[in-house]
């Protein structure tokens, strides 16, 4: 499973957090989170998140968030199906977006 979306208003590590509750309500743990900040020539920042997801020791997907200075946080999500039943993917993806649809840019 891979989720593409970008978001209007949301801090980066806000949804760093709440990625992380809602994979580990579904079983996942996270093995792994890394901030970056970077600065930028205009003196804004730019985060950077790298998250990487475990089931039982094994890797089994990762999430990567991008926040930019324009108020615009990308995420790119990806879960290893064969390790991920689809009713838990389902519930995933159903609360990802309850808690993050108004936000999200459609384009």
């Amino acid at each position: 499973m891979q989720i593409k979306k970008t978001y209007k208003s949301i801090n980066p590590g806000m949804l760093r957090d709440e990625i992380g509750n809602l994979i580990e309500k579904i079983g996942v743990t996270v093995a792994e989170a890394k901030d970056q900040t970077y600065p930028l020539r205009s003196g804004a920042t730019q985060s950077s998140i790298n998250m990487v997801f475990q089931i039982d020791g094994k890797e089994c997907g990762s999430a990567y968030i991008l926040g930019s200075p324009k108020d615009e946080t990308k995420l790119i999500l990806e879960l290893e199906d064969s390790l991920l039943s689809k009713e838990k993917a389902a519930s995933f993806q159903e609360n990802l977006g309850f808690i993050f649809d108004s936000y999200e840019v459609k384009w």
